[in-house]
């Protein structure tokens, strides 16, 4: 621990811990329920692919209102509570799912939730952190939500050794961490007695605005679409690994792995591209995620996949958060709240698209195809980049 982060708010350690035990509790979902869905309930790779993409659309989606409406408001808190209850509420769902539809359910609720309370989680972080904190602080509830991200699976592999490849048990204990999460963000975490005060918020999404953003934000759009048909749920790494042969013990292992290689590169590279520019660095990314592609494609074995998962991992470390500095970037700055809804409500349909193309071509035609298709969208995307690295650099947006 630094002497800064000695100096992070209670409040912030409070959401840092609610963020970690939130997604342990996911990730010993998520990271079986793929395998679960097919071979337990009799789903298609293609019902995944759309019960996936509706998720995450709906998150993405979600998060373009929801702090609009905790500005309306003035309840940063109400909101989160409100949000991760979600989480709690959908978790008993799991274990006792009988149909693919029920998982579906829960998972668009779950992922409601998820909308609902991030974008006000993270400005009630802004409303609690002197401003010579707020790196230290968001970098803390990040790093500590990272830690969830491996200790979920982990727990998974651990429950299915003991309760001898049970999924529903490990889902059932899913709903204690889950549970803490929720209890440690009503009595710990505190509200400052200002942001309590409703106001007039603007409208997340202004067409007079829309009409006013600049050719380069557009361009950005249409990249981080492409970049989003391109890297689809993550649902289908945990299916490839199946596919392979890892037992279904270790299946898990593949979200270990891939979250390993990107909380390593993640925070490097969000300050290497404050020196060497956004855009290089997430070209290198789509590159990564190209290579990926073709060995899930081509490797079918269990080394080949745990390969591709790796180098997907290392995708994610050099583009996650680069799309939303690119859009920072190319957007002026008045109207740069419009841009962020409108780049979060354009990848966030896509990735419904991408998600059920994606498990359509693998009930189709196997899992081979579906990742030379998402390399084949990488492939256009990286174009894209290459084009707005000839562009001359933003006003702003550092090196390139």
């Amino acid at each position: 621990m630094t002497t800064r982060h000695r100096g992070v708010p209670g409040t912030i350690w409070a959401l840092g811990f609610v963020s970690m035990f939130t997604d342990i509790s996911s990730e010993m979902i998520h990271s079986l329920l793929p395998v679960f869905l097919v071979t337990s309930l009799g789903a298609s790779p293609a019902l995944v692919g759309l019960i996936e993409g509706l998720a995450e659309a709906t998150a993405s989606i979600t998060k373009v209102f929801s702090g609009w409406l905790s500005d309306r408001l003035g309840r940063r808190k109400l909101l989160t509570v409100l949000g991760y209850g979600l989480a709690v509420i959908t978790k008993p769902i799991f274990p006792l799912a009988v149909t693919p539809y029920e998982v579906l359910a829960a998972r668009f609720l779950d992922r409601i939730g998820k909308g609902v309370r991030d974008a006000p989680r993270d400005a009630l972080v802004a409303d609690v952190t002197p401003e010579d904190l707020r790196g230290a602080s968001y970098g803390l509830r990040q790093s500590l939500d990272t830690i969830g991200a491996f200790a979920g699976p982990l727990a998974a592999v651990g429950l299915m050794a003991a309760f001898n490849d049970n999924m529903r048990t490990v889902f059932s204990f899913a709903i204690i961490p889950a549970s803490i999460g929720v209890a440690v963000l009503v009595l710990a975490v505190k509200e400052p007695a200002g942001s309590a005060q409703p106001h007039d918020a603007k409208s997340p999404i202004s067409w007079s605005d829309v009409r006013s953003i600049g050719t380069p934000f557009w361009i950005a759009v249409a990249v981080g679409v492409l970049f989003t048909m391109a890297r689809f749920s993550e649902a289908f790494l945990v299916l490839r690994g199946a596919s392979a042969g890892i037992p279904l013990m270790l299946v898990p292992f593949v979200m270990i792995v891939m979250n390993v290689v990107y909380s390593i590169v993640a925070a490097p590279v969000g300050s290497l591209s404050d020196t060497l520019g956004r855009k290089p660095l997430l070209a290198s990314g789509i590159a990564v995620l190209i290579v990926a592609d073709l060995v899930l494609a081509l490797l079918g074995n269990i080394a080949g996949v745990l390969i591709g998962v790796a180098l997907w991992g290392l995708h994610l470390g050099l583009t996650q958060g680069l799309l939303a500095a690119l859009v920072a970037d190319t957007a002026p700055a008045r109207v740069r709240g419009t841009a962020f809804g409108l780049f979060n409500l354009a990848t966030g349909l896509t990735m419904l698209a991408a998600s059920i193309l994606a498990g359509a071509l693998w009930s189709a035609r196997g899992a081979s195809l579906t990742f030379l298709t998402g390399g084949g969208f990488a492939l256009v995307a990286l174009l894209g980049v290459l084009a707005l690295l000839k562009e001359r650099a933003v006003p702003g947006e550092g090196a390139t």
